[in-house]
C-alpha cells in the first residue's frame, strides 16, 4: 500500500467517525495527520497538536481498527491528558490514561487493534482513579506514542513538572535507548476482572522496531516527519483551553445530531465543570463570608480631634464542616482537607464546628475548635457505612445554629434531605455526582 492509499484510508476512517459518531469525528478533525519516522513512531502518537502515524501500521489495520486510532489520540487530546498529570509518574499515567480511554471507545462500537489494554475494572474510571492502582513495575507499554510529556520526568519524578519550566526540549533519546517494545500477549491473557483485548495478528502484519534495519536502508527523504518536542508549560497551557472549547463544541454537535449519550455524555459533562483548584475556590468562598466591615462610630472623647475615621471590625464566623466517613474518601484526603480548613479558618476568625457522619454521625462528633485553635488531623472520624446526608443536617436544625456556611466533604452518592437548608451548603465532591441543590466544587 503505498502513501496515497494510507492518505485515502485515513480520510475514509476520519469521514466514516464524523457521519457515525460526530461528537469524535469533530475531535479527530482538529488533528492534523503528519506520517512520522518509523524509527520513534512504531504505531500512531499525538503531541495533542497532530495526529502522527507510521504508514505500516496504519496499512496494517483495517478501516474499523485505524477509526479506533483516531478516535484514541483524539480523546487523549480532548481530554487534556497532556496537562492533567501533576506530580505523577509519567509511564504509569500515560498507562492510566489509555486504560481510561480504550474502554469507552469500546462501548462506543469502536474495534481496537488486537493488542490494546482493556481491563474491565477500568471501565467508567478517570485516569486520576486509575493511576493508583497500577503497579509500579508494570511492563506493558501504551499502544501509542504521547508525545507531550517530558522523557526525563520517567527518572525519579521529584521536581514534578518543574522539569518543564525551562520551556526547552530534550534531546529525543537515540532508537537504541528506547523504551522496549510494548509485551505483546499470545492468546487472551487474563487479568483481574478483564482482559487485555486480542484480535488475529495475522491481519495485523508485524512492526518493524524502532531501530531495526529496515528504516536504515531509507533514504533520508523517504523518512517521515521527526520527533517533535515535548510541549513548553505555555504551550501546555493554551492547548488545554483550546481542547476545552473543541470537546464543547463537540459534545453540542453531537447532542443537537442526537448521538451523544451513555458513559461519553457523562464524562464530557463531568470534564466540563469549572475546573478550578478546590482550594481557591474554597477561599474565595469562606473570605466572602468573613464578617470584616468598617465602623463610623464616634469615637470617645479622649481621642484628639474632631474627625469620624473607619475602624475595621470583624466578628467570628461560624462554619461548619462535615466529612463523609462512608469508606469512599482516603484518610489522606481527609487530613489534607482539613489542614486546608485550618489554614483558612485563621485567616478568618472563623469558629469550626466538625461532625463526621455516614448513615449516622459519629459517636464523639461533634468536635469544636475555636479560631485560634487548629483542627485535630487526628480526630477519631469513624464510619464505613452506607451515605446518608440527613443527620448532619437535622443535628444542625436541633442544635438551632445559623452557619455562614455548611461545608460537605463526600462523594454525593447517598441520601439527601428533601428541602435545602436557608443557609449556605458547598459540596467538595470527589466524583462526578450532582447534589440537588448548594453549590458544588470539584475535587480535581
Amino acid at each position: 500500500m503505498d502513501q496515497k492509499e494510507i492518505e485515502t484510508k485515513l480520510a475514509a476512517a476520519r469521514t466514516r467517525l464524523i457521519l457515525d459518531k460526530p461528537f469524535l469525528g469533530a475531535l479527530v478533525m482538529r488533528l492534523p495527520m503528519v506520517a512520522a519516522d518509523p524509527e520513534w513512531c512504531p504505531t500512531t502518537g499525538t503531541d495533542a497538536r497532530r495526529f502522527y502515524y507510521n504508514p505500516e501500521y496504519i496499512a496494517s489495520l483495517t478501516l474499523e481498527q485505524t477509526q479506533f486510532m483516531l478516535a484514541h489520540e483524539a480523546l487523549h487530546c480532548a481530554l487534556s491528558h497532556f496537562a492533567r498529570r501533576q506530580h505523577r509518574d509519567i509511564g504509569r499515567w500515560d498507562l492510566a490514561c489509555d486504560y481510561a480511554i480504550n474502554p469507552l471507545l469500546v462501548d462506543e462500537g469502536l474495534k481496537p487493534p488486537y493488542d490494546t489494554m482493556i481491563l474491565d475494572q477500568f471501565r467508567g474510571m478517570t485516569a486520576e482513579e486509575i493511576y493508583p492502582l497500577l503497579e509500579e513495575d508494570d511492563q506493558y507499554e501504551t499502544i501509542d506514542k504521547h508525545l507531550y510529556d517530558q522523557q526525563s520526568d520517567t527518572q525519579g519524578n521529584q521536581g514534578g513538572e518543574q522539569s518543564t519550566s525551562s520551556g526547552k526540549a530534550d534531546t529525543p533519546p537515540p532508537p537504541g535507548e528506547e523504551k522496549q517494545q510494548r509485551s505483546r500477549a499470545s492468546g487472551n491473557e487474563e487479568e483481574g476482572t478483564g482482559k487485555r483485548q486480542q484480535t488475529d495478528p495475522d491481519r495485523q502484519g508485524e512492526r518493524q522496531d524502532s531501530g531495526g534495519s529496515q528504516q536504515e536502508q531509507q533514504k533520508p527523504e523517504e523518512q517521515g516527519a521527526k520527533q517533535p518536542p515535548p510541549l513548553t508549560p505555555e504551550e501546555r497551557d493554551n492547548l488545554e483551553v483550546q481542547w476545552q472549547q473543541r470537546l464543547a463544541g463537540a459534545a453540542q454537535q453531537a447532542i443537537q445530531a442526537g448521538k451523544m449519550d451513555g458513559a461519553m455524555a457523562r464524562l464530557v459533562d463531568h470534564l466540563l465543570q469549572p475546573r478550578l483548584p478546590w482550594r481557591n475556590l474554597l477561599a474565595r468562598y469562606l473570605t466572602a463570608t468573613a464578617r470584616d466591615d468598617y465602623s463610623y462610630m464616634r469615637q470617645s472623647r479622649r481621642s484628639q480631634g474632631d474627625a469620624i475615621l473607619p475602624a475595621l471590625r470583624s466578628s467570628q464566623v461560624e462554619v461548619v464542616v462535615a466529612i463523609d466517613t462512608s469508606g469512599s474518601i482516603s484518610d489522606g484526603e481527609i487530613r489534607e482537607f482539613l489542614s486546608e480548613v485550618t489554614a483558612l479558618k485563621g485567616q478568618m476568625r472563623a469558629r469550626v464546628t466538625l461532625l463526621a457522619c455516614d448513615h449516622q454521625l459519629a459517636e464523639d462528633a461533634p468536635w469544636i475548635f475555636e479560631p485560634w485553635e487548629e483542627i485535630d488531623p487526628e480526630v477519631p472520624l469513624t464510619g464505613g457505612g452506607g451515605t446518608d446526608f440527613r443527620p448532619v443536617f437535622q443535628w444542625v436544625e436541633e442544635q438551632g445554629l445559623q452557619p455562614e456556611v455548611l461545608v460537605y466533604f463526600s462523594d454525593l452518592e447517598g441520601i439527601f434531605p428533601e428541602l435545602a437548608p436557608s443557609y449556605p451548603v458547598l459540596w467538595l465532591v470527589k466524583g462526578r455526582e450532582k447534589p440537588p441543590w448548594g453549590q458544588r466544587i470539584q475535587l480535581n
